[in-house]
């Protein structure tokens, strides 16, 4: 462009005083153009330095998605575990109850036995038949027990499975507003490269920077979604630590 305007300049030289002047008319129009084209350039140039800015922002804040997603997905490790626990202790339960029951006839068959034999163990066969009541209505109680904290396991597992889904779908999108950013971050180069091959008449300069303000609009738009997208992420990852937190609440509530 520099060396048109010096061959411009010389054939100026040459022209007589008339042609001179309209000469010098055309080019102060072309300079205006030039002008404003590359103040239009440096306004891109700042717009792709802030996009930059904003993609860096993102990876930051990506890091610390990861960094959360992680975090919670050893919490959930942990109450896996404890879940596995409180297994371990409702059958360890069940042995005992087993162990109780077979006591039970033991003491059952006994009594029978006190009854027809003696009827000074009668007060004893009583205390046996109390103990015979209690006994068995720990067993019922035990297995109430037993059968809630298997729906409240249930319960966790498919709401942690639900978690992990919207875990992987919120990935996905991090996934593809990071690739709309490197399309914009792209798609500006392409701009900047354009611009500077621009050695065009007045109208055709004008039709151009109309061109250029239409892709800066959608730009823009296409930023401003991918800025809506993060937010939604953001707060689906909060609604997501809550839920954790209140599923290792209920969890310490069953131990």
């Amino acid at each position: 462009m520099s060396a048109n305007l010096n061959n411009g300049i010389l054939r100026t030289l040459n022209r007589t005083p008339q042609q001179s002047s309209s000469s010098s008319s055309m080019n102060e129009s072309g300079s205006s153009v030039i002008d404003t084209i590359r103040k239009r350039m440096q306004q891109m140039k700042d717009e792709l330095a802030k996009s930059q800015d904003e993609l860096h922002a993102y990876q930051i804040e990506r890091e610390r998605e990861k960094h959360a997603r992680e975090q919670a997905e050893g919490e959930i490790g942990g109450l896996q575990r404890r879940t596995q626990l409180v297994e371990e202790d409702l059958e360890r339960t069940e042995e005992r109850l087993t162990q109780a029951t077979q006591k039970l006839e033991e003491a059952s068959k006994a009594a029978d036995e006190s009854e027809r034999g003696r009827k000074g163990l009668e007060q004893r066969t009583y205390q046996d038949d109390e103990r015979i009541a209690t006994l068995e209505q720990q067993l019922a109680e035990a297995q109430l027990i037993a059968e809630d904290s298997d729906r409240k396991y249930d319960e966790v597992a498919r709401k942690l499975k639900v978690r992990e889904g919207e875990l992987e779908r919120l990935d996905d999108r991090a996934q593809r507003f990071e690739e709309k950013t490197l399309e914009l971050e792209e798609e500006l180069k392409v701009v900047g490269n354009n611009m500077k091959s621009l050695e065009v008449s007045e109208q055709e300069a004008i039709q151009r920077e109309e061109s250029y303000e239409e892709q800066i609009r959608d730009l823009t738009t296409r930023l401003k979604e991918a800025e809506q997208r993060a937010d939604l992420a953001e707060r689906t990852m909060a609604k997501l630590q809550k839920e954790v937190d209140r599923l290792e609440g209920n969890i310490t509530i069953i131990k």
